[in-house]
């Protein structure tokens, strides 16, 4: 059985028992990872049960990527742009707090993200919806995603697979080369994700599967970065009555 017959069965089996009759809600960003999951929930669900959102801030500079993406799965879709809301809850916080909330890198790179996965559960809400949550391993490994915005969702197709091996399942499902080769960006800091991490997804996802790093500060960055980002993994911690 393929790969990609695999996760199909288990989105299936995740429908029947979670959201008998639900549509499939997912994030279009037009890059490898949103491809691939909105694409295998059109083969395990079948188009008509799938929406796209698109949902940029502002000017997008790849937005066609996301319109040839939602036309070629032939999938009903929205685009609802952020910006508004996001300069809205700017002003509103900087007016309450005395301070620009974008002069904090923590506030100006998480809150377009949760502000996206609020989007989804909109429309979700709406359209009797389950959220996909698009995250691989390889960012999940090292923190690559913020709590609560795009490392949130109700089920996550692809998030044990390496970015290498999401681009394999891409290319399984006869997706466009220009969805599986896309280089990663976040469309914010005009720095691809492996400028911005300061290592390749090559070697990373080498670690990954072989625990293999031939530089050694390059292995130090990767173990620091993942202990550090636990967090967004793990179950949040709660005091049990009676410890």
């Amino acid at each position: 059985m393929k790969e990609t017959d695999k996760i199909v069965s288990w989105i299936k089996e995740y429908f029947e028992k979670n959201g008998k009759g639900c549509k499939a809600v997912v994030g279009v960003s037009g890059g490898t990872d949103s491809s691939v999951v909105a694409a295998l929930l059109v083969k395990a669900l079948g188009k008509e049960n799938v929406i796209g959102v698109l949902m940029p801030k502002g000017q997008q500079h790849d937005i066609d990527y996301s319109h040839d993406l939602v036309d070629f799965l032939g999938i009903r879709h929205y685009e609802i742009n952020i910006e508004e809301p996001v300069d809205a809850l700017r002003k509103i916080i900087g007016d309450q707090m005395g301070v620009d909330p974008n002069s904090y890198d923590a506030y100006k790179t998480n809150t377009p993200a949760r502000i996206r996965m609020a989007t989804l559960y909109g429309v979700s809400a709406i359209v009797g919806g389950r959220v996909a949550n698009t995250c691989n391993l390889s960012e999940d490994w090292v923190g690559y995603s913020t709590k609560f915005g795009d490392a949130a969702g109700d089920f996550s197709p692809i998030n044990s697979y390496t970015k290498t091996e999401v681009r394999e399942l891409g290319r399984e499902l006869g997706l466009p080369a220009k969805f599986v080769e896309k280089i990663p960006e976040d469309g914010m800091s005009g720095k691809s994700d492996e400028e911005k991490l300061g290592f390749t997804y090559e070697v990373l996802d080498k670690y990954i599967r072989t625990g293999i790093c031939e530089d050694a500060a390059i292995k130090a960055k990767i173990d620091h970065m993942h202990a550090i980002n636990l967090h967004k993994l793990l179950p949040m911690p709660s005091y049990k009555k009676g410890n």
